[in-house]
């Protein structure tokens, strides 16, 4: 799978200093796999949250946080949406959570 806004998830993980290893982790095994559906991805990932069709949530170092993607199987692309702890996670409408670029992002 590719990573789409891969470097977003590096500046969201930066404000965590216990997580990088974790974020590392998750991005180089996500990057060797290709998922087809939301089912094969759950067999692999059975700690994931599967929202809707594209939608999915990671739970990260354990279930201290929180990963929020969207998936688009038939082109093999992660969407980076959101990223925090799992008490941040509560407060959002995660279905609806729509990624929103920095100002300093191109």
């Amino acid at each position: 799978m590719r990573i789409i806004a891969e470097k977003t998830l590096v500046t969201m993980s930066e404000n965590y200093s216990d997580v990088g290893g974790q974020i590392q982790a998750w991005v180089a095994e996500i990057e060797k796999d290709k998922f087809d559906s939301p089912n094969e991805l759950k067999e692999k990932y059975k700690n994931a949250s599967i929202i809707n069709s594209k939608r999915v949530v990671f739970n990260i170092k354990g279930n201290d946080y929180r990963l929020v993607v969207d998936i688009e199987y038939k082109l093999k692309i992660v969407f980076i949406i959101w990223f925090g702890t799992h008490k941040e996670y509560d407060k959002i409408d995660v279905a609806n959570l729509q990624y929103q670029k920095k100002n300093n992002e191109k």
